[in-house]
């Protein structure tokens, strides 16, 4: 007989048949863990509530569970679920499988589809049609199709969230309608399905082997825009993932092999006096005329004219419902038959699109005045949203509108608002403006037809340099929390002034704004984006002749110095090296002291980071001489800052408390959070290591938090790192275990390696504690790959930890096994290592019951 492998809970492969015998055993790995609990809870006849009271859990761990929101169970949350549900041998030996699977193979959580924000009204054909096509898997690929404003994106996302429990490993929604490049589709894919961060130069195929055998539903929602990559994205997809199913919504088919389409439809109509009631699209404009404090229950044969006349589309009845609020039904019914001539004049071999959705937008613009119908186009070039001031100078095309101007913008806007062209959203005391997707495009529409979309983009890019360069001086210092926000909402915006003054060769605006922006990109962990801007920016102005940079000599600086700050970040340090001493001659040149300044402090780090402790020390003292020169606090501060970094990771540990205290004081008085947040950090980590741990885990506690508050996604990840230490320190293994692969987590997607290979080392001496000596050689090797690769030594005040950890694991283990354990780490890429799991069949394997 034929036989096979197949990896057994000991990490060994043992020979098995394969004639089918193991065929129940082959169904039972398909089904994920969250699924099988399920499926055995139900069978229980149990709610949630009941397993959870039966188990002595929470109610949310169940529910976590089941929604593969959190990793599969260890070994004792394992008994409590299987004593509750009263399994059988078999049956927990299947559920046991399930779990080990899903802990083997973790992945950050999938976007789920979006709650519902009200009920759908007259979709239960639609949903039961669509349903069956791939609940039965009739086929692979179904492309819900129509007009705009039929409703598309309502029905995928509620099919979407019907379908959660028929795979089984879960539904994961593909947002595309505010990309502007199609190249950023497969980055969207991939953090949507929190897939591992990819590296190769082949992203869909890798996609496709992390996906592998899932049975999942991608669901990719408006894809209209980047149709023809979708469709390349789709299938190869769907030929390399055999479980795989696709969901999509599209005005365009994806015409894709194996492409099943569904047509959505209108809303159902009145067809006759005596069933009005019952009509979809009447229910529908009864529902949102009262959410607008209008009641029309007496005038429904005058709704019941206002809808056939806008032949059901869903967009076009709530814009319609919108006006109640300022006319009467009848005057409503009167203006449609009067105003919406191309609608019931149009070619009968026309699409649907141009008979209805474009018909009713269309009558909402032909109410506007000429300067509204001008306004309404320009505000199409904002994505995401924007603000007062950002109309007002798109509108006027002066950078610094005055009070007139910025009266009359709001004056427009507020119009375009009563007309519900423009939606307002109120936040923290500020108000934002957008328009629904259809409605931007019909706005864009109208742009390129009055030809000045590169003239209203231009004063988009402008608006939106100055918003950067504002925010330069902001984002250090009390209003550091305020403007991060600001420029979070605004990033849409900022991505796409980004890409118009790339793709157009506006030298200066690419470099004013990624310059400007290359702090922001670091506090949020935008390492590659911002990275990617400005070495796109440089390279514009490589390619000019000087001449044409007269006066550009100050952004240019600043520009490699965010370059140079960004690659460091991801420890290029080559890179990074070259960027930043090309800046350094830069500032010079300018006789500007406080860029002479920051660029020694960056360079500082990089030498820090390879391990040249005394050059790291020299550049930061310059940088403390030339800050103090000018008086600049917050630049002596961080000084002080970085010259306890230097002195504690070499192991001077007074001397980096002293520095790290002075550094936190006046961080308190700036106001400065990621100062007072790196100070905390350098302050609790001094204190671990003196074995102060209470006093550490107080200070690293305090500075997580308000890591977390500012979204300061280095401070976090250093914070879990350093909390880790404490747990293990404490014995506490299980705990530490969690913290630092919180923070790997972090670290890796930030792409710091430096910092990942000493958590590596922290989990390998984890590992060691709990007797897993080959996992713990493993991890190891894996540290050393990563600082082979990068070129950087282990801190000093690490190193006895790490030659202890290294010690106790080549004591108990043969040296044989040492050496494969640890060339199997060093082979191994990051990304895998980093999520708990060596190549199959490797003895240094995790255990089936958690990360370690």
């Amino acid at each position: 007989m034929a036989t096979a492998t197949y990896r057994s809970e000991t990490g060994w492969s043992r020979p098995v048949p394969s004639d089918g015998s193991r065929r129940g055993s082959d169904d039972m790995q398909s089904a994920g863990f969250g699924g099988l609990l399920r499926r055995h809870r139900r069978e229980a006849e149990l709610s949630q509530e009941g397993l959870a009271e039966r188990a002595g859990l929470s109610v949310d761990a169940i529910a976590a569970l089941e929604r593969g929101r959190r990793r599969a169970p260890r070994a004792h949350t394992l008994r409590l679920l299987a004593d509750a549900l009263r399994l059988e041998d078999p049956e927990r030996a299947e559920l046991t499988a399930a779990a080990r699977r899903d802990t083997e193979s973790p992945r950050a959580p999938m976007r789920q589809p979006p709650a519902p924000p009200n009920n759908l009204i007259g979709r239960t054909t639609e949903m039961t049609a669509t349903k069956r096509l791939l609940d039965q898997r009739l086929t692979r690929l179904l492309t819900l199709t129509g007009p705009g404003g039929v409703g598309k994106t309502r029905l995928t996302a509620a099919l979407a969230n019907e379908l959660t429990d028929s795979f089984q490993d879960g539904v994961c929604w593909v947002p595309l309608a505010t990309l502007t490049d199609p190249a950023a589709v497969i980055p969207a894919i991939a953090a949507s399905a929190g897939l591992h961060r990819m590296d190769g130069s082949r992203p869909v195929e890798e996609i496709g082997e992390q996906i592998g055998r899932s049975h999942m539903l991608l669901v990719f929602d408006n894809c209209s825009h980047v149709v023809a990559m979708v469709g390349q994205v789709c299938a190869a997809l769907l030929e390399n993932c055999p479980n795989l199913s696709i969901l999509a919504s599209s005005r365009e088919l994806l015409r894709v092999p194996g492409e099943s389409v569904y047509v959505v439809p209108a809303l159902a109509l009145p067809h006759d006096e005596d069933h009005i009631e019952s009509s979809a699209a009447v229910r529908l404009f009864v529902e949102r005329a009262v959410a607008r404090g209008y009641d029309p229950d007496g005038e429904l044969d005058q709704v019941a004219r206002v809808v056939r006349r806008l032949e059901g589309m869903p967009l076009a009845i709530e814009l319609a419902a919108a006006r109640t609020n300022v006319m009467t039904i009848e005057e409503l019914a009167a203006e449609l038959e009067t105003s919406f001539g191309i609608l019931a004049g149009g070619s009968r071999t026309a699409s649907p699109r141009q008979q209805s959705m474009r018909g009713a937008i269309e009558w909402s613009h032909d109410l506007l005045t000429p300067t509204e119908r001008e306004v309404f186009a320009r505000l199409s070039v904002f994505v995401g949203g924007w603000t007062l001031s950002a109309a007002a100078t798109v509108m006027s095309g002066q950078a610094l509108p005055g009070p007139l101007e910025r009266a009359e913008a709001l004056d427009l806007t507020g119009r375009l608002v009563d007309k519900s062209l423009i939606r307002v959203i109120r936040r923290r005391n500020v108000a934002r403006y957008y328009m629904l997707a259809v409605i931007r495009e019909f706005a864009a529409d109208r742009l390129a037809a009055d030809g000045v979309v590169e003239e209203a983009k231009q004063r988009h890019a402008q608006f939106y340099v100055a918003l950067a360069e504002e925010s330069e001086g902001q984002l250090r210092g009390p209003n550091q929390e305020v403007w991060l926000e600001r420029l979070d909402a605004e990033l849409g915006n900022l991505r796409a002034a980004m890409a118009w003054s790339l793709r157009t060769g506006s030298i200066h605006e690419a470099l004013r704004l990624s310059g400007a922006l290359w702090m922001f990109c670091y506090l949020r962990g935008h390492y590659s984006e911002g990275s990617q801007w400005l070495e796109r920016a440089l390279t514009l102005a490589d390619n000019v002749p000087v001449s044409e940079l007269d006066g550009m000599g100050p952004y240019c600086a600043k520009a490699n110095l965010g370059a140079g700050m960004l690659a460091f970040l991801q420890c290029e340090y080559d890179a990074a090296t070259t960027r930043l001493e090309t800046a350094l001659t830069q500032y010079k040149d300018l006789d500007d002291t406080a860029g002479t300044a920051l660029v020694m402090q960056r360079l500082g780090g990089v030498a820090r980071e390879r391990g040249d402790y005394e050059a790291a020390e020299d550049l930061h003292c310059q940088s403390y001489d030339l800050y103090e020169s000018l008086g600049d606090r917050s630049g002596m501060a961080w000084a002080h800052n970085h010259l306890g970094f230097v002195a504690w990771l070499r192991g001077d540990l007074d001397i980096g408390a002293r520095r790290c205290q002075r550094a936190r004081e006046s961080f308190r008085m700036l106001g400065d959070g990621e100062g007072q947040a790196w100070s905390l950090i350098s302050l609790g980590t001094i204190a671990q290591y003196r074995g102060d741990l209470t006093g550490a885990e107080d200070l690293l506690q305090e500075s997580l938090a308000l890591s977390q508050r500012l979204g300061y996604r280095e401070g976090v990840a250093w914070s879990l790192n350093q909390l880790g230490i404490i747990e293990r320190r404490r014995g506490l293994t299980e705990r530490a275990v969690h913290l630092l692969d919180e923070s790997l987590a972090e670290h890796r997607d930030l792409g710091d390696r430096w910092r990942s290979a000493s958590v590596l080392e922290e989990l390998a001496a984890v590992a060691q504690q709990r007797g897993r000596s080959e996992y713990a050689a493993f991890l190891l090797g894996a540290a050393d790959g990563v600082r082979e690769v990068i070129g950087a030594p282990i801190p000093e005040i690490e190193k006895p930890d790490y030659q202890s950890t290294r010690a106790a694991i080549e004591e108990s283990l043969e040296r044989r096994a040492f050496r494969t354990a640890w060339s199997a780490g060093r082979a191994a890429p990051l990304a895998a290592v980093a999520d708990g799991y060596p190549p199959p069949g490797s003895a240094s394997s995790p255990d089936h019951s958690g990360r370690l």
